[in-house]
């Protein structure tokens, strides 16, 4: 180690070396095959492409939980440290950005970009597929590789004087020791029977909302059939006068010997309905979003719309915003040292009524002095009462 390593470690209180990390041979976001095959790949382009792009559970629940942290009331100790963290950079909110890249990928990099001075000026969001790690000897991240197209940016995680230069926050991940899991690794598969559900429900649309059926040849003492000639023509015509939706209920004119054998499905197999609604709700739970915000029937685990907004608060905002606020004020602390950053739960309109119900019950705490009861509500300290001045004659 050399002395400015030794003497960095020193003001940093430092001194230990780190235990060794090692990559897994797999994609941190990689599921592998089923032992039958029928399972593909995770792809993490592919499969973002259909969640956020093809299916509009995925997308509103994605939207609702990333707006939602990026519109919440924050409580900062710095004014420096709030501009940094509700500019946006390259039109895109920073906290609303993270969010989202933490639900679908796992992982979340901020670039500290600085002045001349060497202060933070702005927080950018880099693109976390675009991101892979360099290690030291020792398996730990030295360094992060930022590929774009044909150019790779090498981003130091400290730079020769020991600031940082970039923050990464990641989901947990059981497996692998420098990338995070996220929740579009669980949630693929209900995305893609909901989206294939969604497209045999428009093929099936299309085709007048019953099955085909199929065409039987009858010709008397013919046990020959119909030649290829014959069967490739009867084929084209089928498909050229009859397939789609705009040729549904058109009457057919049959040769000798031609019969149309219609075909229906079974009950089960017409329960569509109910196989979308089972993959949204599936959708719903892997983003952490209640059924009920979504719109999606038949589902009655919370009573009102009031008690889902505030289990989705409790359970899945709030943990998600304290992951990327402490991340940001842990990683900016050599400049906003002993800065505090969170969400103001005063200010959340959803959690209200909690708030009521603690201050009615400290209040009617009568064994509690007021000084206590301040500190239990997470209040300041009240300031001493300043006194009157004392009429002049009278000591």
């Amino acid at each position: 180690m050399s002395f400015l390593d030794t003497l960095r470690s020193a003001f940093k209180g430092g001194g230990g070396d780190h235990v060794p990390l090692a990559r897994s041979f797999t994609s941190p976001w990689y599921f592998a095959n089923d032992p039958g095959g029928a399972r593909q790949p995770y792809d993490y382009g592919r499969d973002v492409a259909r969640a956020f792009l093809d299916n509009p559970v995925a997308q509103r629940a994605i939207r609702i939980v990333s707006e939602s942290v990026g519109s919440a009331p924050l409580s900062v100790s710095d004014p420096k440290l709030a501009a940094l963290v509700r500019a946006t950079s390259a039109g895109q909110s920073l906290l609303e950005t993270l969010a989202a890249q933490l639900l679908l990928h796992g992982n979340a990099f901020i670039q500290v970009i600085r002045n001349g001075a060497g202060k933070p000026v702005e927080l950018y969001a880099l693109r976390p597929d675009r991101m892979s790690v360099e290690q030291g000897p020792d398996g730990w991240p030295v360094a992060w590789r930022y590929q774009v197209g044909q150019h790779t940016h090498i981003l130091q995680v400290e730079d020769e004087d020991g600031w940082p230069q970039v923050i990464h926050v990641r989901g947990f991940h059981p497996v692998d020791d420098h990338f995070g899991a996220g929740c579009l690794t669980a949630a693929a598969q209900a995305v893609a029977i909901h989206n294939a559900a969604a497209s045999w429900n428009r093929a099936l649309l299309e085709n007048a909302a019953r099955p085909s059926g199929a065409l039987v040849y009858e010709g008397a003492g013919d046990t020959g059939g119909l030649t290829n000639d014959q069967f490739e023509r009867l084929k084209a015509e089928l498909s050229a006068a009859y397939a789609g939706g705009a040729n549904a209920g058109r009457p057919m004119l049959l040769e000798g010997g031609l019969k149309w054998q219609s075909l229906s499905l079974s009950p089960a197999d017409m329960d569509f309905a109910e196989l979308k609604a089972a993959a949204a709700r599936d959708i719903a739970l892997g983003f952490g979003v209640p059924p009920m915000l979504l719109g999606l029937p038949g589902d009655a685990t919370y009573s009102n719309y009031r008690e889902a907004n505030r289990a989705l608060w409790r359970l899945t905002l709030l943990p998600l915003a304290a992951k990327i606020l402490n991340a940001i004020t842990e990683g900016l602390a050599p400049w906003f040292p002993g800065a505090t950053l969170a969400v103001d739960l005063d200010q959340v309109p959803a959690l209200a009524e909690d708030r009521e119900r603690l201050w009615g019950q400290v209040t009617a705490a009568d064994f509690l002095t007021p000084e206590e009861k301040r500190a239990l509500l997470g209040l300041a300290p009240a300031q001493p009462a300043a006194q009157a001045p004392a009429p002049k004659g009278k000591s």
